[in-house]
């Protein structure tokens, strides 16, 4: 009985990542940069390290790659 990380790659997006990682630094706050070490894995993970970033770079890469 684990966590299916795999199948929470659809229902998470970098906007509920950053919503709980400030949620966490409010109960937390003296390991912030461990809680935003923490936050840009979960992102780079997702593959989601902002959405209108994301959205730039398909549109500069050549098609068919």
């Amino acid at each position: 009985m684990g966590i299916d990380f795999e199948g929470m790659k659809d229902k998470v997006s970098g906007e509920h990542v950053d919503k709980a990682a400030d949620f966490a630094k409010s109960r937390f706050g003296e390991h912030s940069d461990k809680i935003d070490t923490a936050a840009d894995k979960a992102k780079d993970y997702l593959g989601d390290s902002g959405d209108q970033q994301q959205g730039e770079q398909q549109q500069d890469s050549p098609p068919g790659q």
